[in-house]
């Protein structure tokens, strides 16, 4: 058997014991480890008939799943291998190998059907396996197909007349695989050599007959064609017709086995790895391993409760926890990006608000790709919040840069200063335009010195302010200076002193309408990038219901061709229903993204406090329509 490495052994991750069902801790304590995207293979059928042998083959193991060679079910509950994809880069492959089906030693029928749903819930891929070939009987074997309209809801509250929604099963169901062992009809049709997968199709053709045990297989026939388009097939000769190497598969290697077996094997690992998909739920969500966990959680409460699993209150479970983790992921992004690129002091205001607007682009972009059903809009909402105080942060941090800097600058450009202070150099007759000189000597280099920074201005200013009353007294005690020349140089001073003020207000006043004029861009980058998430879902929304909508028109077809012009009409009826939806939707969907556009920009406003009405001001003198 070809190797593989593995990240752990198997592990029970469903538990069944006295038809209670369990989440085992310790195993999503190992999927809580996986952020990769997970590819989930689930394996479900009848017990004794080598499901578990299976799964060990697309884990490249011969140990792995416990295999047994009596007529005791050997697995029990869910058990779950996580090994890397073989061929999906940065992806987990998940096994998911399920209790065997119409086991006697079960005391309650039902538990069968709820590992049989969620195999289906959890899955991207549900093989089947089954003995024999696929006839009447091994038809009504899976009559557990039938019973997920009473075991699975997609909607917590539907509308009236809508409490059967299986009709949009198909759009989150997993792909099917029917996989049929120890085969050994022909594969011939009327005479005529068919594939594996036309012998399924034309083993789920209905059958047109008033015969109540042809109606009972039937009705699987209809449910499987009808949740699952995408199926597949695949037979299997014995492994073996040595009794004893049947009796020990963990210890047989694969040169052991019967050619045909290890050929068709090779083809069902090859189509398994290269067909089963990234696991997603509605709305195209990818689900990692930890997500997973959660919803085997919720999935797995809901029917020890007595409810019904129900897909849209498990993604609403996931959103809450997945949400929080993008906007953590999304505001660490900012902090790391703003920390690489802003380099303290900045030169001016607008330059550190360039890069704060750059990594704030690129963290709503972050929380955008991770984020969903964030209905509310509270987690970007959150993160908006989170960004601002951030800002805010980095903002002081670059005053403070600024202000040491600036100081250390000051400190020794005027030690020529200070020491003709400290000598009384400025105490002698025209010792005062001697001071002045000296003074303008350290600004003018001071203006020189380059990335001073925000507070250069504000420094400066501070300086001379403690240079006042030296000043003055330099001034007063200048012997040279008659009264009045003291009094005009007294009012230029004050003038000069009245002009740094004046200079210093401008720059805090501009620097405010920078910082407000960066509220505004982050405003509308936020809702910016909200529509383009909107459309984007939207787009993938419409492709799925046209995906659907095709598979229907398929189906319905097949069920007229085949005599069965009731349902036909039937199917003709979601048909029509699905077309409607889907053309209103194409229709008022502009009034409709705009009315939500508007109704999220008020909530993200009020992350801005008291600063809304001039971010609205701004954001309609930047074009953005929502206010209008």
């Amino acid at each position: 058997m070809a190797s593989g490495s593995t990240t752990m052994g198997p592990i029970c991750l469903v538990e069944n014991k006295e038809n209670q069902l369990r989440v085992n801790p310790k195993a999503l304590e190992i999927l809580d480890k996986i952020s990769q995207p997970v590819v989930v293979v689930a394996i479900a059928g009848l017990y004794r008939t080598g499901k578990s042998f299976l799964m060990n083959l697309l884990a490249g193991q011969n140990h792995g799943f416990p295999l047994g060679s009596t007529v005791q079910s050997e697995t029990k509950g869910i058990w779950m291998w996580c090994v890397p994809h073989p061929s999906e880069q940065n992806h987990t492959l998940v096994l998911l190998d399920t209790e065997g089906l119409g086991d006697v030693e079960k005391g309650d029928p039902k538990n069968d059907a709820w590992i049989f749903a969620l195999a289906v819930l959890l899955s991207s891929m549900l093989v089947y396996n089954s003995l024999g070939t696929i006839n009447h009987q091994a038809l009504e074997q899976l009559h557990y197909v039938t019973e997920l309209t009473k075991l699975i809801r997609t909607k917590s509250s539907p509308s009236p007349g809508e409490e059967d929604d299986s009709a949009e099963f198909v759009s989150f169901f997993p792909d099917f695989v029917w996989a049929v062992r120890d085969f050994t009809l022909e594969l011939k049709f009327n005479g005529c050599t068919i594939t594996e997968d036309q012998y399924l199709e034309y083993a789920l053709k209905l059958i047109r007959a008033q015969n109540p045990q042809i109606e009972k297989s039937n009705l699987p026939r209809e449910c499987i064609r009808k949740f699952f388009p995408r199926r597949k097939c695949f037979v299997f000769d014995r492994p073996t017709n040595d009794k004893e190497l049947l009796h020990h598969l963990e210890e047989v290697s694969e040169n052991q086995l019967d050619l045909n077996f290890q050929q068709q094997s090779k083809n069902f690992r090859k189509y398994i790895f290269t067909h089963a998909k990234t696991k997603t739920i509605q709305g195209n969500i990818t689900i990692t391993g930890n997500g997973l966990g959660t919803l085997a959680k919720a999935y797995v409460s809901a029917i020890n409760s007595g409810a019904v699993p129900c897909l849209e209150n498990a993604v609403t479970t996931l959103a809450q926890i997945e949400n929080s983790a993008a906007v953590q992921k999304a505001a660490e992004h900012y902090s790391q990006q703003m920390a690489q690129r802003a380099s303290f002091p900045t030169d001016t205001l607008q330059e550190l608000l360039d890069v704060h607007m750059a990594c704030e682009k690129e963290a709503i972009q972050v929380f955008m790709e991770r984020s969903f059903k964030d209905d509310k809009w509270e987690f970007q909402k959150k993160l908006m919040e989170t960004i601002e105080k951030k800002k805010d942060d980095f903002l002081l941090q670059n005053e403070k840069a600024s202000v040491k800097y600036c100081q250390n600058q000051l400190k020794k450009l005027s030690e020529p200063l200070i020491e003709g202070i400290m000598r009384g150099i400025f105490s002698q007759p025209r010792g005062y335009n001697l001071y002045l000189e000296e003074m303008d000597k350290v600004e003018k280099s001071y203006n020189l010195v380059p990335r001073k920074g925000v507070k250069a201005n504000e420094v400066f200013q501070t300086f001379l302010q403690s240079q006042a009353a030296t000043k003055e007294s330099i001034l007063q005690a200048d012997k040279a200076l008659t009264a009045g020349e003291k009094a005009l140089a007294a009012e230029h001073a004050k003038n000069l002193e009245a002009e740094k003020e004046k200079e210093l207000l401008r720059q805090k006043q501009k620097e405010q309408e920078e910082r407000l004029e960066a509220q505004e861009k982050s405003f509308k980058e936020n809702i910016t990038q909200l529509k383009e998430k909107m459309e984007k879902e939207r787009e993938n929304f419409l492709r799925e219901q046209e995906w659907v909508l095709e598979h229907k028109l398929k189906m319905q077809a097949e069920l007229l061709n085949e005599g069965f012009k009731k349902k036909s009409e039937e199917m003709m009826k979601e048909i029509n229903q699905l077309k409607e939806e889907v053309q209103s939707n194409k229709n008022n969907w502009s009034s409709i993204l705009k009315e939500i556009v508007s109704v999220a920009g008020g909530v993200l406003l009020g992350s801005l406090g008291g600063k809304a009405g001039k971010i609205i001001d701004g954001v309609k003198k930047l074009g953005l329509g929502i206010f209008r």
